[in-house]
């Protein structure tokens, strides 16, 4: 306290961890070809996320299929965002889209480059049955590889049924509510009851879906598995609110604590990818947003106004323990705002 520059009265409102994307987009830089659109993951920070998970940099204009491009359009990824830090965010970029090329010593050889995530779903698999081998040796190279389920999302896809989910046996079902079509209610089961994969709820599937997944989850003891991402943007859009607005709909219409429903936007994400932050304790990563119930809402505080369903508004975002915005531009405006000592004009400005 006494060695602080820096002092952030909360002012009565929340302070909770820093929300994860564990499904975001990304490509190359803070730009995205699927809606042209730029600044995004600046903007993402103004809805409270600090960090973003790559599912693979799928939207890269003409993505490399052969071996040598699909391990350098990863390698690349992943490096650039290491010194890349949009608006203080930290994104984990650089997840390999599996393919057929790919043999173990690439795998190896990716492992050496410090990749460790991988995305099966978009590679040119005449079944994606086929991709069992590659998804052993991502793991074996120590990789997580998260897998598209359910309906195809864009042309040129296939669909993944629970029958290809029980083959390939990856480590996160990537929104497991649909991308955006969901799987049946009784794939969905087999893969929530019969595996120990990861379930991804994203805001771009079906929320209907996620309701009962959650649910289900809550009632059989299986949380700890729930994972919460935006899968933005794509057809559905940018969404800086993608994961807030998740956590606000799950926290009102099932019978979840919204405390709970956060964990699964933080600390389960962290757990999941094994990356830092999703806590709020002494020796964790300074990624923290303060919230409060917004002006007008029937809450009184921020956990309130989840429960009945509004968006909390964003007073501060604070990353790797610097305070990045004051008054976020995006939710509406908290009923109690921080106070910063010495002021911050410059980042109060960027609010609305």
């Amino acid at each position: 306290m006494d060695a602080a520059t820096t002092l952030i009265d909360a002012g009565g409102a929340t302070v909770a961890p820093g929300l994860i994307d564990s499904h975001c987009h990304v490509v190359l830089g803070d730009y995205t070809p699927r809606q042209k659109t730029v600044d995004f993951l600046a903007s993402y920070v103004h809805g409270g996320i600090t960090r973003v998970v790559s599912p693979g940099e799928i939207h890269a204009q003409g993505r490399p299929h052969d071996a040598t491009g699909v391990k350098a359009l990863a390698i690349a990824a992943m490096s650039c965002f290491r010194n890349f830090h949009p608006n203080g965010m930290t994104v984990h970029a650089g997840a390999v889209v599996l393919e057929p090329t790919l043999t173990d010593d690439d795998f190896a050889e990716l492992q050496a480059a410090g990749v460790h995530l991988a995305k099966f779903g978009f590679g040119l698999y005449e079944d994606p049955a086929d991709g069992y081998d590659q998804v052993r040796s991502a793991q074996a190279h120590g990789i997580t590889v998260m897998c598209h389920s359910g309906g195809a999302s864009i042309p040129g896809s296939k669909p993944i049924t629970p029958d290809h989910l029980m083959h390939l046996a990856p480590n996160v079902c990537g929104h497991l509510n649909g991308g955006p079509t969901s799987l049946d209610v009784a794939g969905v089961d087999r893969i929530i009851e019969q595996t120990d994969m990861a379930l991804q709820l994203v805001q771009a599937g079906n929320l209907r879906s996620s309701v009962r997944i959650l649910e289900k989850c809550l009632a059989e003891d299986r949380f700890d598995r729930v994972v919460i991402g935006s899968d933005t943007p794509t057809g559905t859009g940018v969404m800086p609110l993608g994961v807030l607005k998740t956590v606000a709909e799950l926290s009102s219409l099932t019978s979840a604590d919204p405390a709970v429903v956060w964990a699964a936007a933080t600390g389960n994400n962290a757990r999941t990818w094994d990356i830092p932050g999703g806590f709020l304790r002494e020796g964790e990563v300074a990624d923290l947003v303060v919230l409060d119930a917004p002006w007008g809402s029937t809450a009184d505080d921020a956990l309130g106004a989840l429960a009945v369903g509004d968006i909390p508004g964003i007073t501060a975002v604070i990353t790797d323990g610097q305070l990045r915005t004051l008054t976020s531009r995006n939710t509406p405006r908290a009923a109690r705002l921080v106070t910063v000592t010495p002021p911050a004009p410059h980042l109060a400005e960027a609010g609305h």
